[in-house]
């Protein structure tokens, strides 16, 4: 379906969930954060970041640790606890909180009354207007109370990391769980209210096969998931050193991984999902695909989203907040948050303030990462042109006028084509994972 070009594929490129990218991020000025949320209008999303996972399987690039250290947890907990309170301080009148979702590492790797906890005090310091709420889940770790939870709380998003169905790659991954256990999560989500239901399944992993993949998508079918997202995975032990656990000999090469990509997509499209963007799929009754339909689907820190709010404020240590004018990311270092919080204070030191510039260049990356096309200014035109023709020349994009469109079949190389309006790359090269 896909025609392979590995030369438009060999330079590693970012998945643009923001631009600029966290790798460009810096020192901020003092304050920074701080002046943009007191002049934040309208309705705006939060995420809360709970870095905790019962287990840390070998492949993850989070920020998350083990929880089985209840001082850490509770610690952390707290400090979230007075971060929510001093936002709802600094927040001005007239702000609407939309939507919520709650990430990691796993959610449910801390009690179910604390998250239940957190939510109250949501509740109590911030102006929620009946905001959609959402979350990200591990079966490993799920339990029937959760789905209590879920209904009392009124999630209706739920993404689960299934990753692979195949023992022999969940082991080799540090990830077992069984078919039986995904079934039971999944009517335990159904049961608490979950209407959109994402499997998040991996591709490139060890001893991974065509047929495994195939496997796990044809079980994500019957389970009846509303989305998936089909990540490759990503090797990068000099960056992530719990990787050194996979063997880059047992994983699969860079043509393998590519004819992984597009049997994906062509049975996830086969059994009715529409593509979004270059690796999520949804039913069509899914909020997803009508953003998709609607020329609406937008990309921000969460990856593809039918979120339209231009303001995500992260809670968290390592959360990353997106404004218009400034993207901000919080003290990783969880002792250092802790203290900040204590002080009532926002811990954002690191990001960017996003000129007119970024702005302008992050508009088309986003077009094109989402709606398959931008109109390009003449200066950006004329810049990248010549970057753009081994794209023309292998018909996976086109140019009319100062349309750029990616055409059928180059879906693969969409990062690619969107990386060439990157200032930074050019600027400062650095090492990303494989575009497929």
């Amino acid at each position: 379906m896909w025609t392979y070009h590995p030369e438009l594929l060999a330079t590693a490129v970012p998945r643009y969930t923001s631009y600029p990218t966290a790798a460009d991020f810096g020192a901020l000025e003092e304050g920074a954060l701080e002046r943009a949320v007191a002049g934040a209008a309208g309705d705006i999303s939060l995420y809360l970041h709970i870095p905790f996972c019962e287990a840390i399987c070998f492949y993850c690039g989070c920020n998350t640790a083990v929880s089985g250290k209840r001082a850490r947890v509770d610690a952390y907990l707290a400090a979230l606890h007075q971060e929510i309170a001093t936002l709802g301080g600094l927040l001005p009148a007239g702000v609407r909180v939309r939507r919520i979702a709650f990430g990691g590492g796993s959610p449910n790797a801390i009690a179910a009354p604390e998250l239940l906890a957190l939510v109250g005090a949501l509740h109590a310091h911030l102006p929620l207007a009946a905001p959609e709420w959402s979350i990200e889940l591990d079966p490993r770790s799920l339990t029937a109370e959760w789905s209590g939870v879920i209904a009392e709380v009124g999630i209706t998003r739920a993404s689960m990391g299934v990753q692979t169905f195949a023992a022999h790659c969940q082991k080799a991954i540090g990830r077992e769980q069984s078919l039986g256990m995904i079934c039971r999560s999944t009517d335990w989500l159904r049961s608490g209210g979950v209407t959109s239901l994402n499997f998040d399944l991996m591709y490139g992993l060890p001893h991974q096969s065509e047929a495994d993949l195939a496997d796990s998508l044809e079980y994500t079918r019957k389970l009846g998931a509303d989305r998936v997202a089909v990540f490759g995975y990503a090797h990068v032990p000099h960056l992530v050193p719990r990787q050194t656990m996979i063997r880059e000999a047992d994983l699969p090469g860079a043509r393998e991984r590519f004819a992984m990509a597009g049997e994906a997509h062509r049975m996830l499209t086969g059994y009715g999902y529409d593509a979004v963007g270059f690796d999520h799929f949804a039913l069509p009754h899914d909020p997803m695909a009508r953003a998709v339909r609607a020329g609406t689907l937008r990309r921000n820190f969460q990856g593809f989203t039918d979120d339209p709010a231009d303001i995500l404020i992260g809670l968290g240590a390592s959360a990353i907040s997106g404004f218009p004018g400034l993207l901000a990311q919080n003290q990783k270092h969880t002792a250092t948050y802790r203290q900040l919080c204590a002080e009532a204070r926002l811990t954002a030191s690191h990001g960017i303030a996003r000129s007119l510039e970024d702005q302008r260049r992050g508009a088309v990356i986003e077009a094109l990462l989402c709606r398959g096309a931008a109109i390009l200014p003449d200066d950006f035109l004329a810049d990248a042109a010549p970057r753009l023709a081994p794209f023309f020349d292998a018909g996976v994009a086109s140019l009319s006028g100062n349309r750029l469109a990616i055409l059928e079949g180059g879906l693969p190389y969409a990062r690619g084509i969107a990386a060439q309006f990157d200032a930074y790359r050019a600027a400062a090269p650095r090492t990303f994972s494989s575009a497929i």
